[in-house]
C-alpha cells in the first residue's frame, strides 16, 4: 500500500473525474469529514475503507491502494505461467530469459509474489542447466521474498535449495533442510498435503544415497498416503518417480516399474519433457538392476538425448554414468570408457557424487581387464570424492571393492582397513549419519484403493 498522501491524492483525482462530492463518495458508510481527512493524507485508510471507496469509484482495491491497474498483475501472472510452460517443454535458457524479464517487471511494479515466482523459475532453470550456485541464490531470494508467508508457501524454495545442494554432493545439508522443514510443518499445525508430498518426495534420494533406507521408505509411505489429497498432477508424478526408488531398494522391481509407468503417463499427457526424460532414465536404471541390459540401454539413450537437447548438462552427466555401467556389463568397454572420460574432463562442476561414480566404474573396468594398479588408483580417487559428499551407501560399496582388490594383491592389512572404513559407513544406517528422523505429522489417513494408509512411526 502506498503512503497515505499518495492514496489521498488518488482518491481526490478519481472523485473529481466522476464529479462526486465528498459526501456522495462517503455515503452511506462514511462521512464527508473522513473523506476530507483521507484526501489530505492525514489518515491511513483501512483495507475495508479502501475496498468500499474502490467500489464507489469504479476501480479495483489494488489500483486505489498502489496506483497499479489490476490488469498489470494479472498479465504478469499469465506471463509467468507461460515461462513455466516454456521451461517444461522447451529450452531452459529461453525460459530463463523470460523469467529475468518478468522479474524486472515485477520489481518495477513492486509485486512481491510475482517476484518470488520469477525467482523460483530462475532457480529451476539454473538447476536444469547445472548452474548450482545460481540456483541456490535464486531460491534463497525467493525464500526471503516469502518470509512473511506461511511455511507451506515457502516449501518450494526450500525444496529447490535442497535439490541444488544434493546435486552438488552436499547430502547431509540437503537432508537437514528438508527434515527441519517437515518437522516445522508438523509442529506448526500447517501439515499441508502438497508441501509434505513435495518435501518427502525430495528427501527420498538423499536418504537412499546416505544408506538411510528405513527413512526413505517412511518418506515414500507418507507421500503415497497424501497423494490423493494433492491436486497438482505433476507433483503426483514426481512423487511416483521418487517412490519407485524405495521400491527398487526393497527389491520390489515390479512395483518400481509400475510407479514409473504412472509417472511417465502423466508427464506425457502434460508434455513435461524434462520430467519425461527422468522417467526414461529411471526405467533404464530399474531394467539394468533386473538384468534387462538391452532395454536399459535403449531407455537411458532416450533420456540422454532428451536431456542433452535441453542443454541439461548436469542431468545428462548423471545419465551417462548409468549408461556407461550398462555398456560395461554388455562388454563394450571402449564406449563406456569414452563416456566416462568425457564426463571427468568437465571437473567437479558436475558433482562429486557423479565424478566418484565415474571413477568407480573405471576401476571396475580396469579390474576386469587385469589392471589392478589402475583400478586401485580409480577407487582411491572415487573414495576421496564420495567422502566429500557423505554418500554412505556408495562409500560402503566402494570400500568393499577396494578391500577385495587389496586382498587379492596380498595387502591384507590395507584390505582390513578398507573393510573397516566401509563398515563404519554402513553402521546403523540413518542414525549415525543424520540427526533424529522427522516426526510423522498428525494426519487423517487417506483412502486409497479401498484401504487406508498411515504414516509410519518416527525412527
Amino acid at each position: 500500500m502506498d503512503e497515505p498522501a499518495r492514496i489521498g491524492r488518488r482518491v481526490q483525482r478519481m472523485r473529481g473525474e466522476l464529479g462526486l462530492t465528498q459526501r456522495q463518495l462517503a455515503e452511506p458508510s462514511y462521512t464527508s469529514a473522513y473523506i476530507s481527512t483521507l484526501e489530505s493524507g492525514k489518515v491511513r485508510p483501512s483495507e475495508t475503507a479502501l475496498r468500499f471507496l474502490a467500489a464507489r469509484l469504479g476501480t479495483s482495491y489494488e489500483e486505489l491502494a498502489t496506483g497499479r491497474p489490476a490488469h498489470l498483475a494479472t498479465e504478469l501472472r499469465l506471463a509467468l505461467t507461460d515461462a513455466q510452460q516454456t521451461l517444461a517443454t522447451g529450452a531452459a535458457d529461453e525460459a530463463a530469459a523470460r523469467y529475468r524479464r518478468l522479474l524486472a517487471e515485477a520489481e518495477e511494479l513492486g509485486l512481491v509474489p510475482e517476484q518470488a515466482e520469477a525467482r523460483l523459475g530462475l532457480g529451476d532453470c539454473a538447476l536444469e542447466s547445472g548452474e548450482l550456485p545460481d540456483a541456490i541464490g535464486h531460491f534463497e531470494a525467493a525464500e526471503r521474498l516469502l518470509a512473511d508467508e506461511p511455511l507451506p508457501r515457502r516449501a518450494r524454495p526450500i525444496r529447490g535449495r535442497a535439490v541444488a545442494h544434493l546435486l552438488a554432493g552436499e547430502l547431509r545439508y540437503a537432508c537437514y533442510l528438508l527434515e527441519s522443514t517437515i518437522d516445522e510443518l508438523g509442529a506448526s499445525g500447517l501439515a499441508d498435503p502438497e508441501a509434505l508430498v513435495l518435501l518427502n518426495a525430495a528427501i527420498i534420494g538423499p536418504y537412499l544415497d546416505m544408506g538411510a533406507h528405513a527413512r526413505a521408505a517412511r518418506a515414500a509411505e507418507l507421500a503415497l498416503a497424501l497423494a490423493p489429497q494433492v491436486s497438482d498432477p505433476a507433483l503426483v508424478a514426481g512423487m511416483h518417480r521418487q517412490v519407485a526408488r524405495t521400491f527398487l531398494a526393497g527389491g520390489r522391481v515390479a512395483d518400481a516399474d509400475a510407479s514409473l509407468a504412472k509417472a511417465q503417463e502423466i508427464y506425457g499427457q502434460l508434455r513435461l519433457r524434462t520430467d519425461l526424460a527422468h522417467c526414461h532414465w529411471m526405467r533404464g536404471y530399474v531394467q539394468a538392476q533386473n538384468g534387462e541390459l538391452t532395454s536399459a540401454e535403449r531407455e537411458l539413450r532416450i533420456a540422454r538425448d532428451m536431456l542433452s537437447a535441453r542443454r541439461a548438462g548436469l542431468y545428462t552427466a548423471q545419465v551417462e554414468v548409468e549408461l556407461a555401467d550398462v555398456l560395461r556389463q554388455l562388454g563394450r568397454y571402449e564406449e563406456a570408457a569414452g563416456l566416462l572420460a568425457a564426463l571427468l574432463e568437465l571437473g567437479d562442476s558436475h558433482g562429486a557424487v557423479h565424478a566418484g561414480g565415474a571413477h568407480r566404474l573405471l576401476g571396475l573396468m580396469a579390474e576386469e581387464r587385469g589392471e589392478p594398479e589402475s583400478a586401485e588408483e580409480h577407487y582411491v580417487q572415487a573414495l576421496a570424492l564420495l567422502e566429500r559428499s557423505g554418500a554412505s551407501g556408495d562409500l560402503a560399496d566402494l570400500c568393499r571393492l577396494l578391500g577385495d582388490l587389496l586382498r587379492r594383491t596380498g595387502r591384507v592389512e590395507a584390505a582390513m582397513d578398507a573393510y573397516r572404513t566401509g563398515l563404519g559407513h554402513r553402521a546403523a544406517p540413518g542414525t549415525t549419519t543424520l540427526g533424529p528422523a522427522p516426526a510423522a505429522p498428525a494426519l487423517r489417513p487417506a483412502r486409497v484403493s479401498g484401504s487406508r494408509w498411515a504414516a509410519g512411526p518416527a525412527e
